[in-house]
């Protein structure tokens, strides 16, 4: 039998705290009987006033969508296209009836949004926006499976509620047994990648992924992932909210009768 075990936090950035803002950035995962991941990480638009609030109902919106259809997953790469562009619309639906029903604008509960699917076969992503998804192999080696767009100015993106952002989101399907997943906010992604190429940075994962196919509590785990993005060797590098899924899929023996 396979499962994903996973742990993953979201952690308010020291800027944020300075000027008294909420994390902006939340995370959702469920892990289902059949194997599958249902994962997403959204990082609220700093100038949106409910920017926490969009990034929330989105992942849940996606990780829902996910779910609701797990046990009819696609065959082939063009209909996991499909498959994520329909709970992208979700949760852009999703995004802005809360809007309507705050009386305010989609753009105040503008946020980015990566959809992750991952069974022990393969992992399809969907990504709008910054942040990335890497996958590790059982060498050790991180691939990455999306890159953070880059744009003409230093922290412009796209968000899940600009114009064709659906249309222009980023696929990916990976056919192999991976065995790890990181899942991160743009907060991390100068830490974690080579900018502007997108290259993993192999040092940084290792021992992620290590802490989290070791995980014994995931309780314990959660807190101990909150103190490593919150210390130093972090927080001097980023002042930005931050957000890290780490999944890693392990394989158990079934029980003898």
């Amino acid at each position: 039998m396979t499962k994903w075990q996973v742990v993953a936090a979201s952690v308010m950035g020291t800027s944020h705290s300075k000027r008294s803002q909420p994390c902006q950035d939340a995370h959702c995962w469920r892990r289902l009987p059949n194997g599958v991941l249902a994962a997403s990480v959204a990082d609220g638009a700093g100038s949106a006033t409910l920017a926490e609030v969009g990034a929330k109902i989105a992942v849940e919106a996606v990780v829902e969508t996910i779910c609701g259809q797990s046990e009819m997953l696609p065959e082939d790469d063009s209909q996991w296209q499909v498959f994520l562009t329909s709970a992208l619309q979700v949760a852009r639906a999703a995004v802005e009836t809360e809007a309507a029903a705050r009386g305010v604008g989609a753009r105040d509960l503008a946020c980015t949004l990566i959809a992750v699917v991952a069974t022990p076969e393969l992992i399809a992503v969907a990504q709008i926006g910054d942040g990335a998804a890497v996958a590790g192999d059982n060498q050790g080696s991180a691939i990455a499976l999306t890159v953070p767009p880059c744009g003409e100015y230093i922290n412009e993106t796209i968000f899940l509620i600009s114009p064709n952002a659906i249309e222009t989101a980023q696929f990916h399907v990976r056919r192999e047994k991976m065995a790890h997943l990181a899942v991160f906010s743009d907060g991390l992604q100068m830490l974690a990648l080579k900018i502007p190429e997108g290259v993993p940075h192999g040092p940084f994962f290792a021992p992620l992924f290590r802490f989290s196919a070791q995980v014994q509590d995931e309780s314990d785990a959660q807190q101990q992932l909150e103190s490593f993005l919150r210390s130093p060797r972090v927080s001097e590098r980023t002042d930005d909210d931050l957000t890290l899924l780490l999944a890693s899929c392990l394989s158990s023996q079934a029980p003898e009768n």
